[in-house]
């Protein structure tokens, strides 16, 4: 059960890894809202803009990929809060890169998509932010667990 979230992540995934996603789809949503929001935007830089979120969404999606495989990784340890570990943030990061790798793999059936080596290594990087971001957050959460620790000592 704690790894439903990661899969259905996976699933997530691998559907906007097929011509659903796809920069003509993607073109599609992203274009109108910016010629709305900006009326004057030139098509160069709309489209600048939208490979721009196109690779944000990647690294984005990597991100929570990784942070998913984390959290499912530590169910059923008796770890607190705030504890950080390197063995479950390195099989997130490999998984989650392992996961990259063959979804660009995927995309090379896909007639509209192509697999970029350029885009495993963004989603690996999206992986390790978004691992860097959770180990922000537990070094906060020790920080403020003793704190509290200490502000209930006499």
């Amino acid at each position: 059960m704690a790894w439903l979230p990661a899969a259905f992540w996976m699933v997530l995934i691998f559907i906007a890894s097929t011509d659903l996603g796809g920069t003509r789809h993607t073109s599609r949503l992203i274009g109108p809202f910016f010629r709305w929001l900006i009326p004057g935007i030139s098509q160069g830089a709309l489209n600048a803009v939208h490979l721009a979120i196109r690779k944000s969404g990647h690294a984005l999606g990597y991100a929570v990929l990784a942070g998913l495989i984390w959290r499912a990784s530590r169910v059923g340890m008796v770890m607190s809060l705030g504890q950080w570990s390197w063995r479950h943030a390195g099989v997130a990061l490999g998984f989650a890169t392992f996961y990259a790798a063959t979804d660009e793999w995927h995309q090379t059936f896909t007639a509209t998509r192509d697999g970029s080596i350029a885009d495993v290594v963004l989603d690996a990087s999206g992986a390790a932010l978004g691992l860097a971001m959770i180990w922000v957050w537990c070094a906060w959460q020790r920080k403020r667990l003793a704190a509290d620790e200490l502000a209930r000592i006499p």
